[in-house]
Formats: structure tokens, C-alpha cells, sequence
């Protein structure tokens, strides 16, 4: 590295600060959001305006009213740039918080609060990081891009609508702010949602062959959900194990003495990064067929009503590297892993064709989604540093 780099380097690190960062993060976790509930608005205030005041170009857009997405871009010159992403909704609060869940708080090195992992602390990392980049005026040969999108905790209509406004634009890589202990995540699971309605004939239950079970039926179509999650664990991939089925929701019937008329089940399929959950329906429609399940008076309709794309990024390529050297200069050894989770940068992937990994502050199995939920202040600051020289390092290699 020459000695101009470095000294750019050197000076971008000093002026992140955990005071800032915590400051951040405090502000983002208060502004709630939760989703179900389309309540994204006010975290995205918080981020634009801190991102205004520390020189960014910012633009909102609405992907449904009152929910906006928001892009922040450190300009560069011509050439591709890191595109970073990141939610700007939470999961519920739920019950038995010690305090107050959007009332932040900071003990023995932990910030607390929902949201603090998942994912206001990796927003605040970027946005710091960005700061630090346009104060220190180091020159990027390509624009940084944060993009924050609403509803990835629930149907993913931000990621959607930023992919579609945003379809034509290049960039060198992406990094998703997500939480992952500071891994680096190279591939992830991606995700479905299939909505299945039988329709049978309602009867007196003291006459049952007067009428055609929709939950009889339904039963059935779970037994074949059950086989084919079993069959597709018998082949492992070493990163991201195997695609798999889950029922989480039925409900069918309308009273103990009736023939149920109409049952209707929900499905979560959660998919391999090659994986087409509208193929995948088609089979299980098959399948039904069969069976022989939608016969005699028995109707099924079924249709995707949520997919998110897996994603996988090869080990050698030199985003995965570069991010490992930068955690590694942070005094942070980085493993390389996948994730059996999904988020939204399958759909970068995808629509954008470029490489995307998994980066961010907090723990995503011991604090995601958990009551308590809290942030290592360490990683914001390690997060934070990491991708500034992920900028600059990146950038110019792109």
C-alpha cells in the first residue's frame, strides 16, 4: 500500500467514533418502526437527515404511501461503486422487555433496544462510515450507495420497488448491513411463501358422506409437504444445507358438527439460490394430481404469494477478500460462512448481477427477534471501519 493510501486510510478510521455511532444507532432504535404496521417513515427521517448533514445526496421514494425507501449516495467518479443495503423496519416489540423497547440504553458495552441488531446498528455503521469517507475527502473512483428499503420483515415490497426504480444502474458489489457476528456470509437461503385453498362441500357432520372434508383434504396435501421437505434433506450443500418445507398456518371449518367446506394452509418454502418457487409449486400441484386429492367434489387453488431469491457469491472472489483483509486491519478475524436465513440481497443479486455478501454488527440467532435484544458497541465500531476500507478498497479496485 503506498504511503498516500494509507495516510487516507488512517484518516477516514479516525474520525468514526463510538460516541457517533452509539448516538446513531440510539436515534434509529427510538424511531421505531414496526412492522406489520408500515411504520417505517420515521427511521427513514432519522437516516436522511443525518445523512444530509453529513454531505450526501439523498433521495426518497415511496414504495407504498407513507413508506418510503431511501437511497444515499457518496459520489465518485465514473466507474461502478459498493452498493450498500439495509431495512429500515423492525419485527414487533412483543412482551417482556426489561425496559421499554424503543427506549435505547447502554450497559457493559451493549446497546439495547429492537432493532439494534436487526438491523439500526449495521445502518448506523454505513452511514458513519460514509461520513467519515466524505469528510476525510477521500476520492473514490465510483459512487458509494446506501439503500435502505421498507418491509423486508414481512413481504418485501421496498426491495422490490428499489430493483424496479432503480433497474439499469451498476455496481462494483454488494454488501448487506445485515447482522452476522461480523462473518462474512458468501451465500444465503432464499424464500417462499405458498398460500394453498382446498374447497370440499359442507355437510352435517352426522351425515359426513353427504359432504366433501376440505380439512380431510387438506391433511393430505400436508402429508405431501412432509415427504418432500424429508426427501430434500437427504442432500446437503455444505454451505447452505437443503431447501425445506414448513406448514405454519391452517385454518379451515366453520363449527365442530359441520363437514368442513373450505380450508385454506400456508406455506413457507424456503429455497436454494437456483431454486424457482413457481416450479416448485408446479410440482406440488402435480403431485396433488396425483394423489388423486382434487377429485370428488374436491377443488385446491394455490399460488406464490412471497419469494425471495437466494443468493451465492464464489469464496474467491475479491469482495470476500477484500472484506475479510478489512475486518482483519480492524483487528477482527472474519470466518467465511452461509446463511439459512434469507434477506434482501438476493434480489441484488439477481436483478443486478453482482456479487453481494452478508456484513454486518450484532448476532443473528442470539439477538434478532429476541426480547432484549441488544448490539456489541465493539462491532459498530469494527463494522463501521470495515467498510470504509471496504470503500476504499473496493471502489478502486472496481
Amino acid at each position: 500500500m503506498s504511503r498516500v493510501a494509507a495516510s487516507i486510510e488512517d484518516d477516514v478510521l479516525a474520525l468514526i467514533t463510538e460516541d457517533e455511532l452509539v448516538s446513531v444507532t440510539e436515534a434509529l432504535v427510538a424511531a421505531a418502526g414496526e412492522n406489520p404496521g408500515g411504520t417505517e417513515e420515521a427511521t427513514i427521517a432519522v437516516l436522511e437527515a443525518f445523512c444530509l448533514g453529513a454531505g450526501l445526496e439523498t433521495l426518497t421514494e415511496e414504495a407504498a404511501p407513507g413508506r418510503p425507501n431511501l437511497t444515499a449516495v457518496l459520489p465518485g467518479g465514473e466507474r461502478p461503486g459498493l452498493l450498500f443495503l439495509g431495512h429500515s423496519d423492525v419485527v414487533p416489540a412483543g412482551e417482556g422487555w426489561e425496559r421499554p423497547p424503543f427506549e435505547p440504553y447502554v450497559r457493559d458495552g451493549r446497546l439495547y433496544g429492537r432493532g439494534s441488531t436487526d438491523m439500526k446498528g449495521g445502518l448506523a455503521a454505513v452511514a458513519v462510515a460514509l461520513k467519515a469517507l466524505k469528510a476525510a475527502g477521500a476520492q473514490l473512483p465510483g459512487p458509494v450507495t446506501l439503500a435502505c428499503t421498507v418491509d423486508e420483515e414481512d413481504l418485501g415490497i421496498g426491495i422490490r420497488a428499489y430493483t424496479r426504480a432503480h433497474a439499469g444502474e451498476s455496481f462494483s458489489g454488494c454488501i448487506v448491513a445485515e447482522p452476522t457476528d461480523l462473518a462474512t456470509v458468501i451465500g444465503c437461503r432464499g424464500d417462499s411463501y405458498i398460500d394453498v385453498t382446498v374447497h370440499g362441500k359442507s355437510a352435517h357432520s352426522g351425515r359426513p358422506s353427504d359432504g366433501r372434508s376440505a380439512i380431510n383434504a387438506a391433511a393430505k396435501i400436508i402429508g405431501l409437504v412432509v415427504e418432500d421437505h424429508e426427501r430434500l434433506q437427504e442432500t446437503q450443500d455444505p454451505l447452505l444445507g437443503a431447501g425445506s418445507w414448513n406448514v405454519g398456518l391452517i385454518d379451515g371449518g366453520s363449527g365442530t358438527s359441520m363437514v368442513a367446506g373450505e380450508c385454506r394452509l400456508s406455506l413457507d418454502r424456503r429455497l436454494m439460490p437456483d431454486d424457482d418457487p413457481h416450479r416448485i409449486l408446479d410440482g406440488l400441484r402435480a403431485r396433488i394430481g396425483e394423489a388423486g386429492i382434487d377429485q370428488d367434489g374436491i377443488g385446491v387453488s394455490a399460488s406464490v404469494t412471497m419469494e425471495m431469491p437466494g443468493f451465492r457469491t464464489p469464496e474467491d472472489h475479491p469482495l470476500v477478500g477484500d472484506a475479510v483483509a478489512a475486518l482483519a486491519d480492524c483487528g477482527f478475524a472474519s470466518g467465511i460462512s452461509g446463511w439459512t436465513a434469507a434477506c434482501d440481497g438476493g434480489f441484488i443479486a439477481r436483478d443486478f448481477g453482482v456479487p453481494t455478501i452478508v456484513l454486518g454488527p450484532g448476532g443473528l440467532n442470539d439477538q434478532a427477534h429476541q426480547v432484549n435484544e441488544s448490539v456489541s458497541i465493539a462491532e459498530l465500531v469494527t463494522a463501521a471501519r470495515a467498510y470504509a476500507l471496504l470503500c476504499l478498497r473496493q471502489a478502486k479496485a472496481g
